[in-house]
């Protein structure tokens, strides 16, 4: 019972993970590029007030919960749950390291004004957002398999009415 609580956690939390980079890759992401560069920056610098917060919490809900189910389990499902623990501990560095530095920039911008090389930062932003949904999504599908693949199955010759 307590495997099961743990896969559900770690797979809710992970699979909000990824969907929450996956709708900021695929929806802000190319909206920011089409808005003036003042509106990008403000709103940017507004979303992130709220975003960090849940982002972090998403993260290390899924972190935890993938690391609760490794040291649970074994063989083939402690393997998918510690290689989503390795990939959202990944989403979170990436964050931290690369998201979040220049996140802090964009707010300064947004009251002042950007540097020159701006485009090259935000493209670089760009990237580091691809690589964390990347890795968030890798570590749900790693999920997934691991739940969908537990227990044992039933073959027809197994069951009562055979």
């Amino acid at each position: 019972m307590r495997v099961r609580v743990t896969k559900a956690i770690a797979v809710t939390a992970t699979g909000l993970l990824a969907g929450a980079f996956g709708y900021g890759a695929v929806n802000l992401g190319p909206t920011f590029w089409s808005v003036p560069l003042d509106t990008r920056l403000s709103f940017h610098a507004e979303l992130m007030k709220m975003n960090s917060p849940v982002m972090l919490t998403a993260m290390g809900t899924a972190a935890l919960g993938s690391l609760a189910l490794a040291l649970q389990t074994r063989g083939r499902e402690r393997g998918l749950a510690a290689g989503a623990t390795a990939l959202t501990a990944t989403s979170f560095l990436v964050t931290r390291f690369g998201n979040v530095p220049i996140n802090a920039r964009i707010k300064t911008w947004a009251v002042t004004s950007p540097p020159a090389d701006y485009a090259e930062i935000l493209h670089r932003w760009d990237l580091f957002n691809r690589t964390r949904t990347v890795t968030a999504l890798a570590a749900f599908v790693l999920l997934v398999i691991a739940q969908s693949g537990s227990g044992p199955r039933e073959t027809p010759s197994d069951s009562p009415s055979s």
